[in-house]
């Protein structure tokens, strides 16, 4: 990856990225700020165009976007589309050139990436899991937390493009692992939204100030990174999505059927997981997760 030019500088990968949504659009602007050069594919022309705008290249296919890459970083919402992108003649592993590295940043199952890992190397491609948590700011900002699973030298050689988006970065063990821990990540947040969310109902309900009881809270052992994310969400009823109630329903799937794979009880995270799914249910799939409020609310007797 590391090709000398006249100059006796090394060269850097080429990067392909596929999904620039959410998450996947400021992630690659922060590659190309940081120098590299970037060509994208996705399904929506105003995505591709915002990426060249940036100074990205726009690709027509996957195919084209992949074929001369060093590095290819997927960012979809699930595993249909992982391997809806990944496999067949026009996806990536049939494209791809052999050699070339593959970080998957989506938030799959573990089994869909260790299949992904497995299937790549009989192409000669190598893959690292690497989902992200961080939500759209984190994205923004560059700030992510990524979890990585795969081998020791894909990782080391992955590791200036992820600093380049995140910085808490960690190689967690084996094709899997970055998802088992996402999927662990997804928990704790969902949990923490929900508990974040109740204490809110409670607070207004008994006439406090929430501004500022969030902010006390916040400064004890109750705050966390979700109530400092949160915070102006809650405040203002702002739930246009950084990450989706949708998104975050496939996640708590996953964490669930992980668990009960490998014998591990999850009674709070099983109810939390219901409460997504209900607020799923009610139309409210398309907003930020910190709407759990709103199911809140609406068991406490309110009009949402």
């Amino acid at each position: 990856m590391s090709n000398l030019t006249d100059s006796s500088r090394p060269t850097r990968p080429a990067i392909a990225w596929i999904g620039l949504g959410i998450m996947g659009s400021p992630m690659s602007e922060n590659l190309l700020k940081a120098g590299y050069q970037v060509t994208g594919f996705t399904l929506e022309q105003d995505k591709l165009d915002r990426l060249a705008k940036a100074g990205g290249a726009a690709a027509g296919s996957i195919a084209e976007a992949v074929k001369d890459a060093d590095v290819i970083i997927t960012m979809v919402p699930a595993s249909p589309q992982v391997e809806a992108i990944s496999y067949g003649p026009e996806g990536i592993l049939e494209n791809a050139r052999q050699g070339a590295l593959i970080v998957d940043m989506s938030s799959i199952t573990p089994q869909t990436s260790v299949d992904l890992a497995k299937n790549a190397a009989e192409k000669g491609i190598r893959v690292i899991d690497a989902p992200v948590s961080g939500g759209e700011a984190g994205a923004i900002e560059a700030v992510l937390s990524i979890m990585v699973g795969g081998e020791q030298p894909d990782f080391d050689e992955a590791l200036p493009i992820l600093e380049a988006l995140g910085k808490t970065i960690v190689l967690c063990g084996p094709h899997g692992s970055g998802q088992t821990v996402k999927a662990a990540n997804q928990l704790i947040v969902a949990v923490n939204i929900q508990a974040c969310a109740e204490a809110v109902v409670f607070l207004e309900k008994s006439g406090v100030d929430l501004n500022a009881a969030l902010d006390v809270l916040n400064g004890g052992l109750a705050g966390s990174t979700v109530l400092t994310r949160k915070k102006d969400n809650f405040l203002n009823r702002d739930f246009k999505p950084g990450f989706r109630i949708d998104l975050h329903h496939k996640d708590m799937g996953i964490v669930t059927d992980a668990a009960r794979n490998v014998g591990a009880a999850l009674p709070v995270g099983a109810v939390v997981a219901q409460l997504v799914a209900s607020l799923r249910a009610q139309g409210d799939g398309g907003l930020d997760h910190s709407a759990l409020l709103r199911a809140v609310e609406r068991l406490s007797g309110q009009q949402v």
